[in-house]
């Protein structure tokens, strides 16, 4: 049965290279040499411009992004908020001085004009995400517990500062990638959703679409389920079904509900790594049993590890078409 395929390459594109995602993550010319080899293996929609994509912002206002070992991801060192006060007190970075987002936008210039078919967005983080490595995990999930106005309203006010980040990307002519993966159960109840996150997450979407002129993808990991008739209801065009949920019972609510919307079916990232194709057909079978077919479904991946080889995203498209 055919799908449409695309994987999610972040770290990935750093393979390209033969340098670590640290070095590639911080070079514009490894940057751009990675996603455009990415790009030319893989053919996939879109090309998220980055590595590390959801340290942007923090260290835009900045935090420290620590160098890892090897091969690995690289990440904020240490939260810059001792209290969930001091992220409200945040004022908005500039997206032309702060931190490498001048860089990035410039290397996705670089890509559109280079590959003019593709599909080039800057990736944007929503404002958990932002809070969570502005505040770090443990203060944030106690905020979240203990202040949860004062966390609410911090949320808005980090969402309403992504406003000059969401404008430089469309100044340059690009479009936006929307991620928000810290905010999804069981980092947040379903409740905590609606009360905390809900109210941020619609306003910079509204930011978002405003400044691209179209409603954005919301790609959201982790068990999104529960908290599914709340990412629909804020207009979003695009959402994630990853292995951690209800991936048929997502499916066929949205495509009950709200049909327009496309939903990209995630494989699990570890099998898509593995070297056992077998178990490789296996994962494509499991989701092609309730999503092939549906006009509004395609396959993905998470985000696609930096160890996995581009044979198995052939192997992966070839399969299926």
């Amino acid at each position: 049965m055919k799908i449409a395929f695309t994987p999610a390459v972040y770290e990935n594109a750093a393979r390209f290279t033969g340098r670590t995602p640290w070095e590639v993550s911080r070079d514009a010319e490894l940057l751009f040499a990675g996603h455009r080899a990415a790009y030319l293996e893989y053919r996939h929609r879109p090309i998220a411009v980055g590595i590390d994509i959801y340290t942007l912002e923090a260290e835009a206002y900045g935090a420290k992004v620590a160098q890892p070992s090897g091969n690995g991801i690289p990440a904020v060192e240490e939260p810059i908020c001792a209290a969930i006060e001091d992220a409200l007190a945040l004022k908005p970075f500039d997206p032309e001085r702060d931190g490498r987002i001048a860089m990035i936008i410039a290397v996705g210039q670089r890509l559109q004009r280079e590959l003019p078919d593709a599909d080039v967005r800057i990736p944007v983080a929503g404002p958990f995400s932002v809070a969570f490595n502005l505040r770090g995990i443990t203060g944030l999930c106690e905020d979240s517990a203990l202040f949860p106005d004062e966390t609410a309203r911090a949320l808005l006010h980090l969402a309403e500062n992504q406003a000059g980040f969401c404008r430089a990307v469309a100044a340059a002519g690009l479009d936006i990638a929307f991620f928000e993966s810290a905010a999804a159960p069981p980092m947040l109840s379903p409740r905590q959703f609606r009360e905390l996150e809900l109210p941020a997450l619609r306003r910079i979407l509204d930011i978002a679409a405003g400044c691209v002129g179209h409603a954005v993808p919301c790609i959201m990991g982790g068990n999104t389920y529960p908290i599914l008739g709340d990412l629909l209801s804020t207009g979003t065009s695009f959402l994630v079904s990853n292995p951690e949920t209800d991936q048929r019972a997502f499916v066929e609510e949205v495509s009950r509900t709200h049909p327009h919307v496309k939903v990209r079916v995630n494989m699990n990232s570890g099998i898509v790594a593995c070297a056992d194709r077998n178990r490789i057909y296996r994962e494509i079978d499991r989701i092609l049993e309730f999503a092939g077919g549906r006009p509004n479904c395609l396959l993905g991946t998470g985000a696609l590890p930096f160890e996995t080889p581009p044979e198995n995203v052939r192997l992966i498209r070839e399969y299926v078409s």
